[in-house]
């Protein structure tokens, strides 16, 4: 896509899709406790942010993250920070990251 303006005149854009695990979730009101802060935390880094999976599943979650920015590296730190808070989170395990790109269509 086309930004007039932007570092190379491209815009660049990319997901997260995080697989987490609550082990001390017994409800689904305990899990929503354990991810709010997640989700909050994102937000204030203006990116988008849904739950995405396991929406029924007290100890599962999957987290989908969007980044759009002017340049691919400004969108590759924003990846590497929001992966770092993530990781960083309590009563929440990591179980698997996967990260993709919106590829461009150049004329």
């Amino acid at each position: 896509m086309r930004c007039p303006g932007c570092e190379d005149g491209d815009v660049h854009a990319a997901a997260l899709r995080f697989d987490l695990h609550i082990p001390q979730s017994r409800s689904l009101k305990v899990k929503r406790a354990a991810i709010r802060p997640i989700i909050d935390g994102l937000r204030h880094r203006h990116v988008s942010v849904a739950e995405v999976d396991y929406q029924n599943q007290w100890q599962r979650c999957a987290l989908g993250v969007a980044v759009v920015g002017e340049s691919e590296s400004f969108v590759r730190e924003q990846l590497d920070a929001i992966e770092r808070f993530v990781h960083a989170a309590p009563d929440v395990e990591v179980l698997d990251v996967e990260r993709a790109w919106l590829e461009s269509e150049r004329a």
